[in-house]
């Protein structure tokens, strides 16, 4: 008699903070399928389709330019308000879509992870991808209405370090999915927490310079900035394509210090979690 020899041993104990790395390899092909399958449910049996990617945020930019520039009278540090409220908008988008789909992974995904074994890291992976996707395309608009001001006018002046825009997409994306994690490790016990994430997102909305920059903020306020980490990133992006806007070191280290604790601290949950949700959900 033979002895067999498996290709895939499936075993519930792992390390707390173990990601599998080798794995998540392997299905590299589902977390394209999870990227098509939402991209598909999403805009399935709409007439416009993924053009709401692009009219989304102008809509949101044409509101904002009304309300806040026009009737408020908010400044904006010289951008033009198109720029200055569909970069806000955008970021703020894709932060908020990263937290949202990794707040709802186990209950969303509750019936697919009762059923068949696979990394379920792989949705949160395919989760950040997706809003990759889009908010590429949205940056491609930006950029045509960037040339144009570029050409037009001279009230911007980009820093060499926009090359780097890169990484504030995966600072946002790190920092949503982290806390996106905790808040759905916790969901799954407590369901009360599900009914506030949709009223504390906004919330969280006006507390960052979204359709305000940073300088608006009172002195009696700049406190703000150092406990929402989201701001930083938003204001980073203005300063290295428009040249307005200003960022302290310390603010820039408390950002990357929180968005690495939220993230780890959300693998830890997720990990943990995954072991014993399907019994809780």
């Amino acid at each position: 008699m033979t002895d067999t020899k498996w290709d895939l041993v499936i075993t519930s104990k792992r390390k707390l903070l173990d990601l599998r790395i080798r794995e998540l390899i392997q299905y590299r092909d589902l977390v394209w399928l999870f990227v098509k399958r939402d991209f598909t449910t999403q805009y399935k049996q709409t007439i416009l389709g993924p053009l709401w990617l692009i009219i989304n945020p102008l809509f949101s930019t044409m509101m904002y330019t009304f309300v806040f520039g026009n009737l408020a009278k908010i400044g904006t540090d010289g951008i033009p308000f198109l720029l200055f409220y569909y970069s806000g908008s955008m970021l703020w988008t894709f932060f908020a879509g990263c937290f949202n789909d990794a707040s709802n992974i186990f209950i969303n995904n509750s019936n697919l992870f009762g059923k068949v074994y696979f990394p379920r890291f792989t949705v949160p992976i395919s989760n950040v991808f997706s809003n990759m996707t889009k908010i590429l395309v949205q940056f491609i608009m930006l950029m045509l209405f960037y040339i144009y001001y570029l050409i037009t006018s001279n009230s911007l002046t980009p820093a060499l370090e926009l090359i780097l825009f890169p990484i504030l997409f995966i600072w946002l994306s790190m920092l949503g999915t982290g806390v996106g994690m905790i808040i759905s490790s916790l969901t799954t016990k407590y369901r009360d927490l599900k009914h506030l994430i949709s009223f504390a997102l906004q919330l969280a909305m006006y507390a960052t310079p979204v359709v305000y920059p940073m300088s608006q903020i009172p002195i009696e306020f700049s406190w703000v900035n150092y406990v929402n980490p989201v701001s930083v990133p938003i204001e980073l992006f203005r300063i290295w394509f428009f040249g307005a806007g200003h960022v302290s070191t310390i603010m820039v280290a408390n950002s990357i210090g929180l968005t690495m604790l939220f993230f780890i601290v959300g693998l830890l949950m997720f990990n943990q979690n995954e072991r014993n949700f399907i019994d809780v959900v």
